[in-house]
C-alpha cells in the first residue's frame, strides 16, 4: 500500500508527497514535529502539519534569506538568526568570511536535535565554533538586545503557535533597536497567492520603521504556491545599490538572481503600495 503525506495549504488546496517511512514523530512542548522520508524530496521536516524544509529544495530558501542581506551589508560581523533550528541559515551565513559570530535563537530544542539526526546536510554547521545556540524565545531575545547585530534573519514558521509574535510591529521595532546603526534584517513573509493580506501588513509595518524596505521572491516548490516572499528592512544600505560581489559556493543565489529577485509581478508589487 502506498503512503502519502498531504499538507492542506488552504481549505481547498494542498500538496502531496509519497512517503517511504516515518523517521520521527513527537509532540514537543511547542508543536507537533514529524520527520518523514519522501520519494521526491528526501527527508522532510514537518511542524504542525506544515512543511518546513526538505533535503532536495532547502537550498533555495536558506540561500535567499541569508545571502541577499549579507551581500547588501558591507561588513557583516555579528549575525542573529531567530528560529531556523534546522540549521540551514546558519550553514549559509558561515560561508561569509567576514562573519565572526552568529547566534541562533530557537524556541524548540527538539527541532535542532531532530535536524542534526535526520538532516545532517542542513544542520551540520551548528557545531561550528563561530555559532552560539540558544534555546530561548526569539521575541524576548530581541527585546533584550540593543545595537548588537549587523544582520538579523527571522527564519520563522507561519504566524501560528510560538511564531505569532514574530509577525508584529512591536517585534520589528525591537529588531531595529537590536541592530547596529547600519543594520539589515530579513524575514520570511509567506506567499502572495494565499497570504496576500499578511504580506501587505508585514510590509506596511516594516516600512514604518525602516527607511529602506523591499520585498523579494524565490521559487520554493514545497512551500505553499511555490512563490515565496522575503521582506527586508534596512537602516542604510540599499539591496539594489550597495551590493558586494558574491564569492561563494551556491546552488540558487547569484549576483544576477540577487537583483532579479526584487523584480516583482504586478499583483505582488501592488501589495507594497
Amino acid at each position: 500500500m502506498d503512503l502519502w503525506y498531504t499538507e492542506k495549504q488552504t481549505e481547498t488546496f494542498g500538496i502531496t508527497a509519497k512517503v517511504k517511512r516515518t523517521l520521527a514523530e513527537e509532540q514537543t512542548d511547542f508543536q507537533k514535529l514529524d520527520m518523514i522520508e519522501t520519494t521526491q524530496w528526501g527527508n522532510m521536516l514537518v511542524l504542525d502539519g506544515m512543511v518546513m524544509t526538505t533535503e532536495k529544495d532547502e537550498f533555495v530558501y536558506h540561500e535567499m534569506i541569508s545571502h541577499v542581506p549579507l551581500f547588501t551589508h558591507p561588513n557583516p560581523k555579528h549575525v542573529l538568526v531567530v528560529g531556523g533550528g534546522d540549521g540551514g541559515v546558519i550553514r549559509e551565513v558561515l560561508k561569509h568570511s567576514t562573519v565572526e559570530k552568529v547566534v541562533l535563537v530557537e524556541i524548540d530544542g527538539r527541532v535542532i536535535e531532530a535536524s542534526k539526526k535526520h538532516l545532517p546536510s542542513i544542520a551540520g554547521a551548528l557545531d561550528d565554533p563561530r555559532v552560539e545556540v540558544k534555546i530561548a524565545d526569539g521575541f524576548m531575545h530581541i527585546a533584550e538586545s540593543e545595537h548588537a547585530y549587523d544582520v538579523i534573519m527571522v527564519d520563522s514558521t507561519e504566524p501560528v503557535g510560538p511564531a505569532v509574535n514574530l509577525f508584529t510591529k512591536g517585534f520589528y521595532a525591537g529588531i531595529s533597536k537590536a541592530l547596529k546603526a547600519d543594520g539589515i534584517f530579513v524575514a520570511q513573509s509567506d506567499n502572495p497567492w494565499f497570504k496576500a493580506d499578511l504580506i501587505e501588513q508585514v510590509f506596511k509595518d516594516v516600512r514604518e520603521i525602516f527607511p529602506i524596505t523591499k520585498l523579494y521572491t524565490a521559487n520554493i516548490p514545497t512551500y505553499p504556491s511555490g512563490l515565496w516572499t522575503f521582506t527586508m528592512g534596512s537602516k542604510k544600505h540599499h539591496p539594489l545599490e550597495d551590493v558586494r560581489q558574491a564569492e561563494l559556493v551556491s546552488k540558487y543565489y547569484t549576483p544576477s538572481i540577487h537583483y532579479a529577485s526584487f523584480a516583482l509581478p504586478k499583483f505582488v508589487e501592488d501589495l507594497t503600495k
